[in-house]
């Protein structure tokens, strides 16, 4: 007999429909699955046999042909035993079929018949609702990620007997509630506050700046000054997530398996740390399932490279094309996938290999040549898509031995919430969301500048020798310390500040 229901597939952070088939005919015991099974799909067949078994329901000792449809598209994972085993059960007419076509399936099996949680739920219940469904039994576990999506009647099971029973109607099952994305949305007590950051008045600064508008920020200075800890801080003053941003975030770190399965969801923006030995794969994604890497796993966050030039200069090479377009292309064998790669790119690093030169506190032991070869590891193009570079020195004594706390996160926050505020108005319309991103027809537009600043904007051009690409970023944080500072247009203060944050490049000529 045969027998037909649905369960979904996934390519890249998008879900698919994939009618599951399955037909018992008469022959030698046998179990074949087809339509481009990966090896987790291929062994599902001792998983389902097992389950069905331990379930106390009957395994057809005949010839069991799955087929996942469309036959084209390369299946990934074990999310579609469920769908596997009630198909079987439905063929085999221990299940009656009309019990099971207006529902869609996903879940792993235990051999004991536990359904277990699987990735990429939020991103196939958004494409079960757009292609029409309104039931699906999902895994249990998955039941915090199912409730952010309204409209739909998800049920969680905990094995395959109670799915059974359930669509029986032996037994009932209550939908998953709805709960409101911007409900949980949040910042993550976990987090530095700026107020333990003794000093460093001019690198809080630069960071308020790179928060207000987007913006990428490289910290150079000595071990010890306080880089790493400046940068943890960072997300404590980025403006909360959107819902919208909570739900594409969501999306990629549920397809890597990264996401709490307790809170369902991204409450906070992503702030993701690679080690500096991390391979190409581990920073854009890839492998055999073609899996978001760090980059996307940091979309509406923050990527923090900590040491900048210890990371292999390849690997490196590999952020320009994302910085500029806010994605990334995977391609592996047969597949190439597109991920979401739009975040704040924050790095630090030492300006020579012991770490001193151009410090005020100790003198630096390397020679002119390890200087250059040291910095030589950042390239200039990739430099050239940071926005803000900032020197940060020792800690005065003066500053550290102080019983007062620094300014708060919170009171930074409250001024970076403002002038997101007003990007957001001027925006309103446009794709774009903060002034890091604006492109050059909004820059004609929004950054205009006056005479003084004009002049000084050209000096600064013609005698720092910029490229055109330095030039503008210089003019869209000018944009943005004019809109922390409430001013529509950009005064020669502004274009000033602004430049300041380029001279590391002049004075280390990376």
């Amino acid at each position: 007999m045969l027998a037909k229901l649905h369960s979904f597939g996934l390519s890249g952070i998008d879900g698919y429909v994939v009618e599951v088939e399955t037909d018992i005919n008469n022959g030698m015991p046998s179990f074949e699955t087809v339509g481009l099974p990966d090896a987790a799909i291929k062994e599902s067949k001792e998983r389902v046999r097992s389950a069905i078994k331990n379930s106390c329901f009957d395994y057809p000792t005949t010839r069991i042909t799955v087929n996942l449809a469309p036959a084209d598209t390369k299946k990934v994972g074990a999310l579609y035993d469920l769908s596997i085993a009630l198909c079987i059960l439905a063929a085999s007419e221990q299940l009656p079929y009309r019990f099971v076509k207006e529902f869609c399936f996903l879940g792993e099996l235990a051999l004991d018949g536990r359904v277990r949680r699987v990735n990429g739920l939020l991103p196939i219940l958004i494409a079960a609702k757009k292609s029409g469904f309104r039931k699906i039994v999902v895994p249990e576990e998955n039941a915090a990620e199912a409730s952010y999506i309204g409209g739909l009647e998800v049920y969680g099971v905990r094995t395959l007997g109670q799915a059974v029973a359930f669509l029986k109607g032996e037994t009932s099952l209550a939908p998953v509630p709805y709960e409101n994305v911007a409900s949980a949305i949040g910042q993550d007590s976990g987090i530095g506050d700026f107020k333990f950051v003794k000093g460093q008045y001019k690198a809080k600064r630069a960071l308020e700046i790179a928060a207000a508008g987007g913006h990428n920020i490289l910290l150079i200075g000595p071990p010890g000054a306080g880089k790493t800890m400046l940068a943890k801080a960072l997300p404590g003053i980025l403006p909360d997530l959107t819902s919208e941003e909570a739900l594409e975030t969501t999306k990629i770190h549920s397809v890597a398996g990264k996401l709490d399965g307790a809170a369902g969801i991204v409450r906070s923006r992503p702030f993701r740390t690679p080690h500096h030995t991390a391979t190409m794969v581990a920073l854009t994604g890839g492998g055999n399932a073609a899996k978001p890497g760090e980059i996307s796993l940091a979309h509406n966050g923050i990527l923090f490279l900590d040491e900048l030039p210890e990371y292999n200069k390849r690997v490196l090479e590999t952020l320009r094309q994302p910085l500029e377009d806010g994605v990334i292309t995977v391609a592996r064998n047969n597949r190439s996938v597109e991920y979401p790669a739009d975040f704040m790119l924050v790095a630090s690093m030492n300006p020579c290999p012991c770490g001193y030169y151009g410090s005020k506190k100790q003198a630096c032991k390397c020679s002119p040549g390890e200087i250059n070869r040291y910095l030589s590891r950042v390239s200039g193009p990739l430099l050239d898509r940071i926005d803000l570079q900032v020197e940060v020195d020792g800690v005065e004594y003066d500053d550290l031995a102080g019983t007062t706390f620094a300014e708060s996160s919170a009171d930074v926050k409250a001024r970076v919430d403002a002038a997101r505020r007003r990007q957001t108005e001027r925006l309103q319309g446009t794709r774009i969301h903060c002034n890091a991103k604006l492109n050059s027809e909004l820059m004609r537009t929004y950054c205009a500048v006056t005479e003084d600043a004009e002049r000084l904007l050209r000096d600064a051009y013609e005698k720092m020798n910029l490229s055109a690409r330095a030039h503008n970023r210089i003019l869209k944080v000018a944009r943005t310390i004019a809109d922390l500072d409430g001013r529509e247009t950009i005064d020669a203060a502004a274009v000033a500040e602004a430049i300041q944050y380029r001279l590391p490049d002049q004075k280390y000529a990376f």
